[in-house]
């Protein structure tokens, strides 16, 4: 599973990269044909409105509070995400979590596994696609010891999630697939980890969704309070 995760100034940094250069990619494909009918000017100007919307929202301190340093995300709190919104890419706060039927608490993962098979999550799955970036995450043994994990290259981390509305509030969960190698030895599950060159696909491309419900993770490093074990 993943239950708390972190993210640092150089996630913030990245999301901005990430969501501006996608963006356009991703409204220059969305908008050929309305380009051809419309004056080049404004064409061009309707692509600088959105990234400097982009740019707005991915202020740094807008989501992750005070520069500098690393922050734990916790279980219904708010967090940046990543997702496909009318015919480009937007990062927005969500809150982490959908609530349960019954009321009691919130369902914070989602098995990549079976998600698109459950009544709670396939309508988000089919259609409401987001990433979840991350420095990284924190998971526990059963002996209760503490490691973190991170890419082995140290770039930031996609964790690939899904979102809906409920009371007016976005809210998105982690989707979890079975333990590669490097995290086995710690928990069976591990968040399903997506490369920066498949976000676009995962968020944009509905025909690609089972490929990447059933891939498996890059190899991660975990670190617990006594050693440093890389890979596996």
């Amino acid at each position: 599973m993943c239950g708390r995760y972190y993210v640092d100034e150089e996630t913030a940094k990245e999301i901005r990269r990430l969501v501006l250069k996608l963006d356009q990619r991703f409204q220059e494909k969305s908008d050929q044909n309305m380009a051809r009918k419309m004056d080049w000017n404004m064409a061009r100007e309707m692509n600088r409105n959105i990234v400097r919307e982009a740019e707005r929202k991915l202020d740094a301190g807008a989501f992750y509070g005070a520069a500098g340093g690393t922050a734990a995300v916790f279980p219904s709190q708010k967090a940046a995400v990543i997702m496909g919104r009318e015919r480009h890419l937007e990062a927005e706060q969500m809150l982490w979590g959908f609530p349960r039927f019954d009321g009691r608490g919130l369902l914070i993962n989602a098995r990549a596994e079976t998600a698109a098979e459950r009544r709670t999550f396939r309508e988000s799955i089919l259609h409401r696609r987001c990433v979840i970036p991350a420095k990284g995450f924190w998971e526990w043994n059963k002996s209760k010891e503490k490691f973190s994990f991170e890419r082995p290259d140290a770039q930031v981390m996609f964790m690939a999630g899904c979102y809906d509305c409920f009371d007016g509030q976005e809210r998105f969960v982690i989707l979890t697939t079975e333990a590669n190698p490097s995290v086995k030895p710690v928990h069976d599950r591990m968040p399903l980890i997506l490369e920066r060159n498949e976000l676009e696909d995962w968020v944009t491309d509905d025909g690609a969704t089972e490929h990447f419900l059933h891939k498996t993770p890059v190899l991660l490093e975990r670190e617990a309070e006594y050693e440093q074990m890389s890979l596996f």
